[in-house]
């Protein structure tokens, strides 16, 4: 092929990814734009309120009255809840899922081909049925309404511990263990000066799964919590709307929140996150 072809070929590429890119950033957009617009305002126009302003648009009714009344309305402290619940999953379920993946790949004892059966099995169980269980189990144990009966049954997913399994047993050879072992490492120096760095893009991978999965938990707070001062942003955001009457404006400034830490975040891990879920891919 001809370099001017090979050339043109690659603009229209970009100009279709281009295109692709602006058309997923329209929902995003028109939340953003709705979140600057007063209840009075919002159903006025389709994106910005019409007006006498430049481009036909009533500029002055824009406005970022609906993110000071989140403020007052105590958001923050939803945010904060939403953070801490979030990064301590995130945290606590990526180290205990690396752990049980290398044990699981790399550590030979009885009943290994047993235990990797019963943790595949646990895959195929819906969550929903682990609700009333889990609930059960909480409440003998005195950890309902507190932070650790929430984040508790997230620490130990079987889903976690099946990507850690096969991503260590592609990245991480038999020999570099026996020559860590023949140096007197111990298997947790090995485990976390050896094994660690070399999966870490599945490390970020599942620390982003995990933030994700936490942040946008909608069910568990609301069953397991019954402090107010206890519910993360996505329980806050939905009290936002009234039995009669809802502020769109006021929701979507709320959305904006919610949406704007996590979206920056993946843009952040977005290239360990594509290298993560696939260091498993080639062997089983």
């Amino acid at each position: 092929m001809s370099q001017p072809r090979f050339r043109i070929r690659i603009l229209a590429l970009h100009a279709f990814l281009l295109g692709l890119a602006l058309l997923v950033l329209v929902p995003f957009t028109w939340m953003f734009i709705a979140s600057l617009k007063s209840q009075e305002d919002f159903f006025s126009g389709m994106f910005f309120p019409p007006g006498d302003g430049a481009f036909g648009i009533a500029w002055d009714k824009l406005t970022w009255g609906n993110y000071k009344e989140l403020f007052n309305l105590g958001f923050e402290r939803a945010f904060l809840n939403s953070v801490f619940y979030s990064s301590t999953s995130a945290v606590f379920a990526t180290l205990f899922a690396a752990a049980t993946g290398y044990v699981l790949a790399k550590i030979d004892f009885r009943g290994r081909k047993f235990l990797t059966v019963l943790v595949l099995s646990a895959l195929v169980i819906p969550p929903t049925l682990l609700i009333a269980p889990s609930y059960e189990l909480l409440y003998r144990l005195g950890m309902l309404d507190t932070a650790w009966g929430l984040l508790l049954p997230t620490l130990s997913p079987t889903f976690g511990a099946f990507l850690f399994r096969q991503a260590v047993k592609q990245s991480v050879p038999d020999e570099l263990l026996e020559a860590a072992r023949i140096d007197g490492c111990s298997e947790l120096s090995i485990f976390f000066v050896v094994v660690l760095p070399l999966v870490r893009p599945m490390i970020g991978a599942f620390m982003l799964i995990t933030f994700l999965g936490m942040w946008n938990n909608f069910i568990s707070p609301q069953i397991v919590l019954q402090s107010e001062a206890k519910q993360p942003l996505s329980v806050a955001i939905a009290q936002l709307r009234g039995v009669y009457r809802t502020d769109y404006g006021l929701l979507m400034a709320a959305t904006v929140v919610s949406v704007a830490p996590v979206a920056l975040l993946f843009l952040m891990l977005q290239k360990q996150f594509i290298s993560g879920l696939t260091s498993g891919a080639v062997k089983g």
